[in-house]
């Protein structure tokens, strides 16, 4: 006795297809995209597919093979314009909020490693930029410029506003670091005994783990972070970018910089 055989459906066909194509479109691993579709569905978007792959910078998504890492940064193009708008007013906080910005945005990278990696990072950059506001307060941009670029909503115009103060921030950690630490200290005694209640309670805050916790090993990462952010507009290549040099596969660990312009190497293991 013959018969036709009846194809069985495959439960969530259609899903699994549009998971194919968001991970096909974004560059992503399958994983990721399913996590992405997810959450654009409990979220209420209309198409999850909005996504483009050309709004995932290089230094968002360096070819790391680090899964985590990029469902991190896909699912910050997911946040809605009030939460960008609250991410860019954090990052025009200086100096302890736009810490607490670029450490978010540049978590640690664990496939290859230690880049952007350090318990103390956010304290690190904190305390560069104390350092720069009180050595160089000719660097900070207006007030009033950085409240329009922070409500914006877009964390790439505080980028811009605040490139000098991320560039001197950066040159700091070219120099003597056990000189820093004392240019860190003299920074926060300063802020400790002046008027500005916002800088006091930061250095109550820096100094406080400056005099107990070992920094050693954050200082690396808060450079990866400060390379990252300073290389993007000239769409160069962050930490953790694979680029190719002589026919070999190289990782790129960190950014070389002058007082200004464009890079000028980079440091490739």
């Amino acid at each position: 006795m013959t018969g036709t055989r009846t194809r069985r459906p495959v439960p969530d066909r259609a899903r699994k297809r549009a998971i194919r194509a968001l991970a096909a479109q974004l560059g992503v691993p399958y994983s990721v995209a399913a996590r992405l579709l997810a959450a654009s569905s409990l979220s209420g978007s209309a198409s999850p597919l909005s996504f483009s792959a050309s709004s995932l910078s290089a230094s968002s998504l360096p070819a790391s093979g680090d899964e985590h890492r990029s469902w991190i940064f896909a699912a910050r193009e997911q946040r809605t314009f009030h939460a960008r708008v609250t991410d860019a007013r954090l990052a025009a906080d200086l100096p302890l909020g736009r810490a607490a910005h670029l450490v978010r945005r540049f978590p640690p990278l664990r496939s290859f490693g230690p880049l952007y990696a350090g318990e103390a990072r956010e304290t690190v950059l904190g305390m560069l930029y104390a350092v720069i506001l009180h050595e160089s307060p000719e660097l900070l941009p207006p007030t009033d410029e950085l409240a329009w670029a922070a409500e914006l909503g877009e964390e790439s115009a505080v980028d811009i506003t605040c490139a000098a103060v991320d560039r001197a921030a950066r040159l700091l950690l070219d120099g003597d670091r056990w000189r820093l630490w004392a240019r860190v200290d003299a920074a926060l005694s300063a802020f400790d005994s002046g008027t500005d209640r916002r800088l006091r309670d930061a250095a109550i805050t820096l100094g406080r783990v400056l005099r107990s916790t070992s920094l050693r090993g954050s200082v690396d990462g808060a450079r990866h972070i400060l390379d990252a952010v300073l290389v993007e507009p000239y769409e160069g290549d962050p930490p953790g970018a694979h680029v190719t040099v002589d026919g070999r596969t190289r990782t790129v660990t960190g950014v070389r910089w002058d007082r200004t312009g464009e890079p000028t190497g980079y440091d490739l293991s």
